[in-house]
């Protein structure tokens, strides 16, 4: 059997295969960060994953940043992701949902009125960001947290992960990468903080620590993941030693007993990520970028992870397991609507000899 297709188990959560759909932000949701019903249809494409990491989902009206990125802060988000994940599992599939605090990466104008920028610091980001209103746009001024508002934050995330279970997810996922509130955290030009939180590679993990404490509390370590990517620069943030930062990180995964750690390659050379992941970390390892159906069979054969993750694959190809079981050729996707609203370049890209003009009448 083709190692990709071997079941597994990741905590509490039972994977038909190996093969998971990595989060993917899309911007569909409406403009009150509320799933749409395109999303429903979306996921539901896709549920032969063995799971799905749903897209960046703000824990509260304060983690919003980009424009029509979703939310599951109140009852009219849950319900809404409910549909996705019942439309989900009534294809058997499993589906975690990857919450993302965008911190000091946000513009006022993709976000509710009355709504904050918070970062570890008052450093605002050197980078822009696109808005419907006014396209595209300086990231904000963030305010620094308080002891007491980081705490408050900790909760939200608690809360976030308690309503993704009431809207059906298996679990969550930390997005801990790409320049967000954990790294911010985590990195030295955004965190320039004196406190328990800033200085040391130990006290910038603290935070992250903390929000995978109180979720694993509210739902269960069985049902929370993690995904990094040592060294990444996104969203501006920098480290002058992305190694210790990541060696600090493993040691503060110990103990949790979480789901999985889901790691992306190292943006840098001198970083072995997956390596370095299987070495020090005790639970299922998903890795991510850049694999190929083949290479990814082989890294799974060789004991490298237990699942490998696919982004840009699952975009134009929603029938990915039943392509790489064929051996089938993958389909290719159109930049030009990658983020653009609406279903073209969405939920219209056929499955597997499919008419797509049938499939989508």
């Amino acid at each position: 059997m083709n190692a990709l297709m071997q079941p597994a188990r990741f905590g509490e959560i039972e994977l038909a295969n190996r093969i998971v759909m990595a989060p993917m932000t899309r911007s569909r949701a409406d403009d009150r960060a509320v799933p749409t019903a395109e999303m429903v249809e979306y996921y539901a494409q896709r549920a032969s994953a063995g799971l799905i990491v749903a897209e960046g989902t703000a824990p509260s009206a304060d983690g919003l940043g980009y424009c029509r990125t979703p939310a599951i802060y109140n009852d009219e988000q849950i319900a809404a992701w409910r549909q996705v994940t019942e439309a989900v599992h009534a294809r058997g599939g499993r589906i975690v949902l990857q919450l993302m605090h965008c911190g000091r990466v946000a513009s006022r104008h993709n976000k509710p009125e009355g709504a904050r920028t918070v970062a570890p610091s008052a450093v605002a980001a050197q980078t822009e960001l696109f808005t419907d209103a006014v396209g595209l746009a300086p990231t904000e001024q963030p305010e620094a947290l308080t002891r007491e508002q980081i705490a408050e934050v900790v909760s939200e995330y608690r809360q976030a992960a308690l309503n993704a279970r009431a809207a059906g997810f298996d679990g969550v996922e930390l997005h801990c990468t790409s320049g967000y509130l954990p790294m911010q955290f985590m990195s030295e030009n955004a965190n320039q903080r004196t406190d328990e939180y800033g200085g040391s590679p130990q006290n910038r993990v603290r935070f992250t620590r903390e929000v995978l404490d109180a979720m694993a509390n509210a739902i269960g370590a069985g049902r929370v993941g993690i995904r990094f990517c040592p060294a990444n620069r996104y969203n501006d943030v920098a480290d002058s030693n992305p190694a210790a930062t990541f060696d600090a990180l493993l040691d503060a995964l110990q103990g949790l007993d979480l789901a999985y750690l889901h790691i992306m390659r190292a943006h840098s050379s001198k970083i072995d990520a997956f390596a370095l992941a299987r070495s020090r970390f005790a639970g299922a390892l998903i890795i991510n970028d850049g694999f190929e159906p083949d290479t990814a069979q082989a890294a799974i054969e060789q004991g490298a992870a237990d699942a490998v993750s696919f982004a840009r694959h699952y975009i134009a190809n929603p029938d990915l397991v039943e392509r790489i079981r064929a051996g089938a050729p993958l389909a290719e996707f159109d930049r030009q609507t990658l983020y653009s609203p609406g279903p073209k370049g969405y939920i219209d890209y056929p499955a597997l000899g499919a008419n797509p003009l049938e499939e989508h009448a």
